[in-house]
């Protein structure tokens, strides 16, 4: 792993917003959003997610975790619901278009009814740590995948506030590291990726800095697409 100069990065105070919540038959997340994480990204969090305008910085904002609490003591807790960016919504002037689930959660007890009534409510958030209770960091082969002709990951479980900023797989007969396309959210894709076992390494933005992390032989030469595999790699 590679260390770069460390950068002022973290966020540690409440930044005042508006919330609004999207419609779900099943009160969770949707597995088409924007960030391409999939059915990961219905589920994930016990599907206490969102999607973001701002935020969603081109797709490095997918998978950042924020504690969201709206500004109604009447309403809603002290300590909100903790979310994490999945999609890219934006209306009304909100940064967040929470899942059915996180925007109830925002409420105190009896008041969930109310709290949709409004649509739209003044809240306030902040960046935190994700944390998966034990996942280590997953490299998922993208449904869109054709083995062996076209490779699509998205890196699943990162947890601390870090940004994936870039992929890259090292390819064996030039001996160089070869960038992988950002091709929308989280998804980053190759045209005739190296035969053999995926060598690869990610550049990762958070409080310690930018760094290079690398994940050698992560994915196997048989990969299958829609499988996740998983690494010993677990981000702080």
């Amino acid at each position: 792993m590679v260390l770069l100069p460390a950068l002022c990065y973290s966020q540690d105070y409440f930044v005042r917003s508006r919330a609004t919540y999207y419609g779900s038959p099943d009160c969770l997340g949707t597995p088409t959003g924007a960030c391409g994480f999939g059915e990961y990204g219905r589920t994930v969090n016990d599907a206490n997610v969102a999607g973001v305008s701002r935020l969603y910085k081109n797709g490095t904002g997918c998978g950042a975790c924020y504690q969201v609490r709206c500004t109604n003591p009447q309403l809603c807790t002290e300590n909100g619901v903790n979310v994490v960016v999945t999609d890219y919504g934006e209306g009304d002037n909100t940064d967040f278009i929470l899942s059915p689930r996180a925007y109830s959660r925002m409420a105190q007890s009896n008041a969930a009814a109310e709290l949709f009534a409004y649509g739209v409510v003044e809240v306030e958030y902040q960046r935190i740590p994700c944390r998966y209770g034990g996942y280590k960091l997953q490299f998922k082969v993208h449904e869109h995948s054709k083995y062996p002709n076209y490779l699509a990951i998205v890196i699943l479980y990162a947890s601390g506030k870090n940004e994936i900023l870039n992929v890259e797989i090292w390819q064996e007969d030039c001996k160089e590291w070869i960038r992988m396309r950002r091709a929308y959210g989280a998804v980053f894709d190759m045209a005739n990726p190296p035969m053999g076992a995926v060598n690869m390494r990610f550049q990762v933005q958070g409080s310690a800095g930018l760094t290079w992390v690398q994940a050698p032989n992560v994915i196997p030469s048989d990969w299958k697409a829609g499988v996740a595999y998983e690494s010993d790699i677990e981000l702080e």
